[in-house]
Order: structure tokens, then C-alpha cells, then sequence
């Protein structure tokens, strides 16, 4: 007569795997979903399409978005922690504001920062450089001729994070990149109707500039075109109609399939 043995303890060991693998499985779904919605909403507060002010309720994002109320939290809180959502208890989520104050301190704070790392960006800029920035500044004028306002603000705030980034200090690079995010809010907020970044051609400037490794002429150009950005903007605006969220991100409900 024969005995068919099983190993239980081996087969509970497996279907533990199996389980801890799905678990794993499921969280990185979760994980992947959550950092969909936080580039979508980041994204769209950037690029003016969500302005200063506006709120975020969870109940319709998470409807917009087919996930749970809860997980729509967790993406308000990181967007929260990187100063672009302004969370209040009873009153829910918001795109923030930045005061008058604090606008002037971040231009102050990218001035003094961004110009004060220019000697190493001469040092260390070479032809592919030159040419990537020259790309970028292309890509601007581009969108903003064919009056692509969120293309424009993107191509604006890479130009200055890759002419710091020639530097090598990652560090500071990333400070830089956090700042043009606070910067955008800044712009959104008191900026006229048409103003989208930078002016393609103080850009265009201060590749000129750079090409000729003129560092104290960099800077001072570098300086006033921070200067000129605080001088354009408006300190005051009036109040914005709701978003229309299904038109901004029905399309990604295909990525959570």
C-alpha cells in the first residue's frame, strides 16, 4: 500500500509566500496608482491649470480618479509636505497661496543661490551643455509661439534646473528644482493672465553669456532677470471658478486598469 505524504508545514510555507507576494503585488499597485495622481495633481498646479487657491475636495478627486477617499489623502499629504497644497483641519485641501511676502523670499532665495553657484557652473559647463540649453531655450520660444502655456512653464523652470545641474552639486540642483515648483505657485498667483516662466530671451541672454564664461556678467544678468520677475507680478487677484476635474484627468483613469 502506498502513502501519498504532504508536507504541510512546507505547503503552508509556500501558500505564505504566495500570499506575501500578492500582498507585495498589491502594494505596488497602490504605490504606482498614488504616484500617477501626486504627478497629475503636481502637474497641474505647476502649469497654472489648478491655480492658487483652489480646492482639492477628496470625495470628487477621488471619484475623478476611481480610488478611495484615503488614498487620495495620502497624495494631498505629499503634495502638502512639498509646500504646493496647503491642508486645513474641517476645511479640507487646497492649492497654496503664497503670501506677498514669501513670493518675494523665494526669488530672493533663488537669486542668491542660483547666481552665487554660477562660478561653478563656468567651471564645469562644456559643449553638451551648451547645447542641451540652447534645446531647451528652442523648445520654449516653440510653446510659447504656439501659445502652449504648460509646455512653456516646463521648458522655463528646466532651463534653470540644467544650468545649475552643470554645476554637479546635486544638492543644491534639487533645492533649485523644489523652488521653481514654489515658483510656478508664485507666477499663478500674481502673475498676469499672459505670463507663462521666464522671458524666452533673457534665457537666451545668459546661454550668450555663459558660452563666454563672463561669470560676473552672468550674474548680474542672472540677477536682474529675478528682479524683473518680482517687478511684473501683481499682488493681488480676484477669485477663481472650480476646476473642471473630470476634463483634467479623466484620460488616467486607463493607466489604473
Amino acid at each position: 500500500m502506498i502513502f501519498a505524504v504532504y508536507d504541510l508545514k512546507g505547503l503552508q510555507q509556500r501558500e505564505d509566500k504566495m500570499n506575501y507576494t500578492y500582498g507585495l503585488e498589491n502594494a505596488s499597485l497602490s504605490q504606482q496608482k498614488d504616484e500617477v495622481i501626486f504627478q497629475a495633481l503636481l502637474n497641474a498646479i505647476v502649469e497654472h491649470q489648478l491655480l492658487p487657491g483652489t480646492k482639492l475636495p477628496e470625495e470628487a478627486l477621488a471619484d475623478v480618479f476611481e480610488v478611495s477617499r484615503t488614498g487620495i489623502r495620502k497624495v494631498l499629504q505629499r503634495l502638502a509636505m512639498v509646500q504646493m497644497v496647503t491642508l486645513t483641519p474641517k476645511r479640507g485641501a487646497q492649492v497654496s497661496t503664497p503670501s506677498v511676502e514669501e513670493a518675494r523670499e523665494i526669488f530672493q532665495t533663488r537669486r542668491l543661490i542660483e547666481c552665487a553657484n554660477l562660478p561653478e557652473v563656468v567651471a564645469h559647463c562644456r559643449a553638451p551643455h551648451l547645447a542641451a540649453l540652447n534645446r531647451l531655450i528652442a523648445t520654449e520660444q516653440q510653446a510659447h509661439a504656439e501659445q502652449n502655456g504648460a509646455e512653456a512653464i516646463r521648458q522655463s523652470a528646466a532651463f534653470h534646473i540644467q544650468l545649475q545641474a552643470i554645476s554637479g552639486n546635486t544638492v543644491l540642483t534639487g533645492m533649485v528644482s523644489q523652488l521653481t515648483l514654489r515658483s510656478s505657485l508664485v507666477i499663478a498667483a500674481y502673475g498676469s493672465p499672459w505670463q507663462q516662466g521666464c522671458r524666452c530671451h533673457d534665457h537666451h541672454d545668459l546661454l550668450a553669456l555663459l558660452r563666454e564664461k563672463k561669470v560676473q556678467a552672468l550674474s548680474d544678468a542672472l540677477s536682474r532677470h529675478f528682479d524683473d520677475i518680482v517687478a511684473s507680478l501683481r499682488f493681488d487677484r480676484g477669485e477663481d471658478a472650480e476646476p473642471d476635474f473630470c476634463r483634467l484627468f479623466g484620460h488616467l483613469k486607463e493607466k489604473f486598469v
